[in-house]
């Protein structure tokens, strides 16, 4: 059986070997790179990320990976998903340490908690928490909705004016969790740290448009 390959976006600011592993476990052919032309001609990609916002565009910006996963993902129609801050990346544009633009992958902007959503809940938003997964998903295909999946975040993107399938989750106020739109993947969560059910998630992304 050929192993499907997927590459794993490297800007120095991801949980890179912890997604590499839970891939690997699901049987994926895993690249690892900061290639500009090897992003442009993957087929299935991964955006990762911890950190803040605008270091992470800047890092983008700086080594013209912006521009490769852009062309990938629009024009060529490669896969990609979005974990966490490369969630978050993929949005129109983020308020952390000052407006900052984004891919605009998912056209909605990323901003902090409000202290109303919160409703004296703390931030970071950090452990397992409940996701109600849409019923057009297919990265949750064979996972119930309300299972839980590993949260760390302090931003969020609403669902405000979105297309495609939303999967949501609550913590003060509905936040997207996971959104799908044709090759467009994102989780907020960490898959490759939830366990059984984020090793089910990685495994259907893998399979996806195979």
């Amino acid at each position: 059986m050929i192993k499907k390959e997927v590459l794993i976006i490297d800007y120095g600011m991801g949980n890179i070997w912890s997604v590499a592993n839970a891939l690997n476990y699901v049987g994926a052919k895993v690249v690892v790179s900061s290639d500009p032309d090897l992003i442009v001609n993957a087929r299935k990609l991964i955006l990762p990320g911890v950190g803040s916002f605008r270091r992470a565009m800047e890092v983008l910006r700086e080594k013209s990976l912006d521009q490769a996963i852009v062309e990938a993902v629009l024009k060529k129609g490669s896969d990609i998903l979005g974990i966490c801050l490369g969630m978050q990346l993929m949005g129109t544009a983020g308020s952390e340490d000052g407006e900052t633009i984004g891919l605009s992958l998912i056209p909605e902007r990323v901003d902090k908690f409000s202290e109303l959503e919160l409703n004296h809940r703390k931030i970071p938003h950090i452990g397992f928490n409940q996701v109600n997964s849409s019923e057009e998903s297919k990265l949750f295909s064979d996972i119930p909705s309300e299972s839980d999946f590993y949260f760390v975040h302090s931003y969020r993107i609403l669902p405000n004016n979105l297309n495609g399938a939303v999967s949501l989750c609550n913590y003060g106020v509905n936040f997207v969790a996971g959104y799908e739109n044709g090759n467009i993947f994102a989780a907020q969560f960490h898959p490759e740290k939830s366990q059984g059910n984020g090793l089910r998630l990685i495994s259907n992304y893998m399979h996806l448009n195979a």
